[in-house]
């Protein structure tokens, strides 16, 4: 199936980051909006209180949901911020790690952020994403 979302990279910029530093869709492609994608339940509940991964993975999940529900996959999405509730570099990292691996080789444009709370009792992460499909 055809993609709407290039990646791009540039050989004259690091390669340390583990993304395209860019990222294009055509025109004529449909952007769909996704609302910070939260580490909930379905009873409303905030999964993984105190992990960070596990939070991470619970919102990934949930945003695979939000995309499925918009005709899209994770492969559509055009870019993602990471929202984390710490200073602290290492909880960072342990939430990026898990959004990384479950993007795989779709290694979207990201921005990694330290916040100093989230919205939910208990929340720890949040993704924010913009996706982009061709419709057929």
């Amino acid at each position: 199936m055809a993609r709407a979302v290039t990646l791009i990279r540039s050989g004259s910029l690091s390669d340390v980051a583990e993304y395209a530093y860019a990222a294009t869709a055509p025109a004529d492609s449909r952007l769909i909006f996704l609302a910070g994608a939260c580490p909930l339940n379905d009873d409303g509940s905030t999964a993984a209180v105190g992990d960070y991964p596990g939070q991470a993975l619970k919102a990934v999940e949930n945003m695979r949901t939000a995309l499925a529900a918009a005709g899209a996959s994770l492969q559509d999405v055009i870019s993602t911020r990471v929202l984390v509730a710490s200073a602290r570099r290492e909880d960072l990292v342990a939430a990026w790690e898990v959004v990384r691996d479950q993007f795989a080789d779709h290694d979207v444009p990201s921005t990694l952020m330290g916040v100093t709370v989230l919205g939910y009792r208990d929340q720890l992460v949040e993704i924010e994403a913009v996706a982009a499909v061709l419709d057929s």
